[in-house]
């Protein structure tokens, strides 16, 4: 058997490497969606990407035969094991050849740099945490990600089992269509909820938007502060993730909560670009940006929505608020041009929201997992 070797990534080209290597491992599956190079660039780049002033980060490559066999990153977030007052370590980027011996090596290696950090458990895959990319798919493989979801062959999520990775926690996503409508009792109680709360809701205000963004923060990071494994973003971080999302948020379907002018909750669903982005290959430029306008603009191909994030602070829960504000999705989904939306991701666990979706008429269409093992 041919000798694996891991190595860190140092250099630029070994980064172009870890970057690319998907798209060998994914040629010809119709559900794999390139990421754009430029934008997974700038994510890894330690100096533009403020995530990285709290976290250490490394890259690896397996190499067999002078060619990569596989990829995986190691994260310690330091915010992460303060607000948790754990020592988790996470491994992300995970992708490698249907080989267990790969697999093994990457993971092994993973496992060891972060118990040489002091961690005690390892945990993933994150891209590098709740708020990024995270989760093995399980279920769902006959259709593509929605934006910033993750992608997988089913065999990735067993060769980690067989390593002795176990389920922490399962992650949902649900699907919403147009046709689906809010039957008239719940929209009853909608509407009387939303004349006796004295809650309002309006759009993003794109004219000020960098005072919205941190109203944003504000009611995200107080609304998460408790789920299982969330992380808060620092003011640089968020302003960073919101000037990416900007390009490609509709203002139509960011909206907030106020009760009595205070922000109490928000909604933030994108148009699932990665509906554009699987025609590009991962390019941008030189002729990307006119295909990108093409099935964007032109052509109107992105015809859904994901659902990215809802969060009501604590003292507002379970009186309505979350779905008030999914009604109001399906509303304005209706008037629109999308035909339906990814409501994505809700923990197992958390059985207010799963309701909430069964009442909205959502359905359960992808399982994502998470693994962890002690090291």
């Amino acid at each position: 058997m041919s000798k694996i070797e891991i190595v860190e990534v140092e250099s630029s080209s070994q980064l172009d490497a870890f970057i690319t290597y998907p798209d060998k491992l994914y040629r010809g599956d119709p559900c794999y969606v390139t990421p754009l190079k430029s934008e997974r660039r700038e994510f890894l780049d330690f100096k533009k990407n403020p995530f990285y002033h709290s976290a250490r980060v490394k890259l690896f490559l397996a190499v067999r035969n002078g060619n990569i066999s596989g990829r995986i990153a190691t994260c310690v977030d330091y915010t992460h094991n303060e607000i948790h007052s754990e020592q988790t370590g996470f491994f992300g980027f995970f992708d490698c050849d249907d080989d267990f011996e790969v697999a093994r090596q990457l993971l092994r290696v993973a496992m060891i740099e972060l118990k040489r950090d002091g961690m005690e458990r390892m945990r993933g895959p994150m891209n590098f945490s709740t708020n990024h990319e995270c989760g093995f798919l399980i279920e769902g493989f006959d259709s593509p990600p929605a934006v910033m979801m993750t992608y997988n062959r089913p065999y990735l999520p067993r060769l980690a089992e067989k390593f002795g990775l176990k389920k922490a926690m399962d992650l949902i996503a649900y699907k919403l269509s147009k046709e689906t409508p809010v039957s008239d009792r719940v929209q009853h109680v909608i509407d009387r909820l939303r004349h006796r709360s004295n809650v309002t809701l309006r759009s993003l205000n794109m004219n000020d938007f960098n005072r919205e963004v941190q109203l944003v923060r504000e009611v995200y990071n107080q609304a998460w502060e408790h789920n299982w494994g969330f992380v808060p973003i620092s003011e640089d971080e968020f302003r960073y993730i919101s000037r990416n999302l900007r390009q490609i948020i509709d203002p139509e379907f960011v909206f907030l909560a106020e009760h009595e002018g205070r922000p109490i909750a928000f909604l933030m669903a994108l148009p699932d670009v990665n509906q554009a982005l699987i025609r590009l290959n991962g390019r941008l430029f030189p002729l990307g940006l006119f295909k990108l306008l093409w099935h964007t603009k032109i052509r109107n191909k992105i015809d859904s929505l994901r659902v990215v994030t809802m969060g009501v602070i604590p003292q507002f829960r379970r009186r309505g608020v979350e779905m008030m504000l999914y009604t109001e999705c399906h509303r304005r989904i209706l008037r629109s041009g999308y035909r339906w939306a990814e409501l994505s991701w809700v923990l197992e666990t958390n059985e207010l929201m799963r309701n909430t979706m069964t009442q909205m008429g959502a359905e359960p269409y992808k399982k994502y997992r998470i693994v962890e093992m002690p090291i």
